[in-house]
């Protein structure tokens, strides 16, 4: 009879934690994406329109200088420069690298409208911009003296004035002298004429003294060493 209660309570014997596992809440898998993953696939460059003073793809090379003139027809269209990364640039040949990540890096700034000297031009024909003195009456007393951007062959005063824009980087000087970057004055202080020209937005590259940073010490080590011989070599001689 005691055999027979401890057998059904054996049976009776609740499972294990181990035996319920298939009762114990799951974990939600969340698949994790990365970030530069949804980064590449993300919408492609903006292609900004052009300005007056750069319409096209080879006043756009030419304008930010650093040889970049000789890749002009690697980009048939201004669409193509603008689409571009640094791998497909490799492989059209931009070399080397700093050129490459130079004109990404301009691309860039003309996306975001930081324009140089004459970006914000109005008037512009066939890469000449012309600058004009134009006088405004502010007080029956005082007259003021502006640098305006009017079309060619024109006079401020046949212009509205809404369309006279007053390029940064322009003053006049004297009575009627225009001074700023690349301002060419006109004959009888007409005016001034500003004309597309090969590095006129570059970025000029710091000059290494001895080698630059990472080698001055060693070159500087050198000389100093050959110095050093050549004096003991001319004592030497003079004996």
């Amino acid at each position: 009879m005691l055999k027979l209660a401890i057998d059904e309570m054996k049976a009776l014997r609740i499972p294990s934690a181990s035996a319920l596992g298939f009762l114990r809440p799951q974990r939600a898998v969340i698949p994790v994406v990365s970030r530069r993953g949804m980064h590449k696939e993300s919408r492609p460059p903006q292609v900004p329109a052009p300005i007056p003073l750069v319409p096209d793809v080879q006043t756009l090379l030419k304008i930010i200088g650093r040889g970049l003139s000789q890749h002009v027809t690697k980009f048939p269209t201004w669409e193509a420069l603008f689409s571009l990364n640094s791998s497909q640039l490799k492989e059209l040949g931009v070399e080397p690298p700093r050129t490459r990540r130079y004109l990404l890096r301009w691309l860039q700034k003309f996306r975001l409208g930081q324009f140089g000297i004459g970006g914000d031009f109005k008037h512009v024909e066939k890469g000449v911009a012309s600058l004009r003195v134009l006088e405004v009456q502010k007080t029956p007393l005082s007259r003021r003296k502006y640098v305006v951007n009017i079309p060619l062959e024109k006079s401020p005063d046949e212009v509205p004035e809404e369309d006279l824009p007053r390029p940064a980087g322009y003053r006049v000087t004297g009575a009627r002298t225009i001074s700023g970057p690349f301002a060419l004055p006109l004959k009888k202080r007409a005016g001034a004429q500003v004309t597309v020209t090969e590095g006129m937005w570059e970025d000029k590259r710091g000059r290494k003294i001895d080698g630059g940073e990472r080698r001055q010490a060693e070159v500087r080590f050198k000389r100093r060493a050959a110095e050093r011989r050549a004096a003991r070599e001319g004592r030497g001689q003079g004996a």
